[in-house]
């Protein structure tokens, strides 16, 4: 297992090296051994894919597939690129449009939520907001079951900004006691939770969803403005952030209204952009009719 180890780091070495021209062609092939030999989770994408779109055809069902292996070839391969990238190249490749509004709320002394969904790159989208922003950014993050792949990613995570990762478990009370800093806390908006985190069901890609209420919760009980994120692909590893107020008075929202109105928000961006997200994610693994039928 250690030999594994070290031959994936000279690997990703070795990849973390290549310009970007040349990780194009690396990202294709990559893409091609997913989709046609190793069928990286394809039953789980394509039946995603039907749930989310029946209205669409086999056609236009497989078009969407073989874009979104794509960009997981192209996200891969970034994120593997994150271990040698600068400053100056990740700006150069992730354009946030408005990062007035996030300067706005900083100029009035307040800290902000950012939420985002696994749309485009992630994982450079969040130290690229930090670079467009006086804040001091901090991410929610959820381990990795294995311990040697978790130290990795969190190298790369916490690349531009150690200390910026907190575990889901203490982000709460790292939040509580940082309330008179300045920062901005970003969190994913569309994971699954447990089956005894689930708390409620929305309608989301056409599929009875179980969200997290996390984040409206935390917006409420600190009085903080919430943001949603849209991270879209604008060309061969290159995207585009756009920043969205949801609320800058989260007390005074309706139970429920701010994850609503981030589902509605990610649901819209999926629809015009397909193949920008998560689809080998298994999203909708907890039926609400099987979860009711334990708890009652």
């Amino acid at each position: 297992m250690f030999i594994f180890h070290y031959l994936f780091l000279a690997i990703a070495w070795l990849i973390a090296l290549l310009p970007f021209w040349l990780l194009y062609l690396k990202s294709d092939f990559l893409s091609f051994v997913l989709f046609y030999v190793v069928k990286y989770r394809k039953k789980v994408v394509f039946e995603n894919l039907h749930n989310a779109f029946p209205e669409k055809t086999a056609r236009e069902i497989n078009q969407i597939a073989r874009k979104y292996y794509r960009n997981l070839g192209d996200l891969i391969l970034e994120v593997i690129k994150l271990m040698l990238l600068s400053e100056e190249q990740l700006m150069r490749r992730i354009k946030v449009n408005n990062p007035g509004l996030v300067d706005d709320l900083y100029n009035k002394q307040k800290s902000v939520m950012l939420i985002m969904g696994h749309c485009g790159n992630w994982e450079w989208t969040a130290p690229a907001i930090a670079f467009y922003t006086k804040y001091t950014g901090y991410c929610m993050t959820k381990p990795l079951s294995d311990p040697f792949f978790e130290r990795y990613i969190m190298r790369l995570r916490t690349k531009f900004n150690p200390g910026s990762i907190v575990h889901f478990n203490r982000f709460f009370r790292m939040m509580v006691e940082n309330r008179k800093n300045l920062s901005a806390y970003v969190i994913a908006g569309d994971q699954t939770p447990t089956r005894s985190e689930i708390n409620y069901w929305t309608t989301f890609l056409n599929q009875e969803t179980a969200v997290f209420l996390g984040a409206e919760k935390i917006a409420k009980a600190l009085d903080l403005p919430i943001i949603y994120v849209d991270t879209q692909r604008t060309g061969r590893m290159r995207y585009e952030v756009t920043l969205s107020l949801i609320t800058d008075q989260p007390k005074e929202t309706a139970e429920f209204e701010i994850t609503e109105k981030h589902v509605h928000m990610l649901e819209n961006a999926i629809r015009l952009h397909p193949d920008n997200w998560l689809w080998s994610h298994r999203r909708w693994k907890h039926k609400r009719a099987d979860i009711e039928s334990i708890t009652n």
